[in-house]
């Protein structure tokens, strides 16, 4: 399955997530910081789901209340497959 998703109150405009049933196999952002965004793609490629969001949920990006990771985990969270 494919996601792409819109973020809100970061730099990175959009994230395409590719998923296998529960396992995210890959994160692409579109914006924002490339090495922070491709450091997060990586860290979390053959994650399980609900592992990736209780990881970056909640993540604060200068006191906007969230962050790249966090919108990652947020879009995780209405693919509606998380465990968490």
């Amino acid at each position: 399955m494919n996601i792409r998703y819109q973020t809100e109150k970061t730099c990175a405009k959009l994230i395409d997530i590719q998923l296998e049933g529960d396992i995210v196999t890959g994160v692409q952002f579109t914006g924002g910081c490339s090495g922070n965004a491709q450091g997060v793609g990586a860290l979390v490629k053959n994650r399980p789901i609900g592992e990736v969001v209780d990881l970056l949920r909640g993540i604060d990006c200068g006191g906007k209340g969230t962050s790249c990771p966090d919108q990652l985990a947020k879009a995780l969270q209405e693919t509606g497959t998380s465990s968490s």
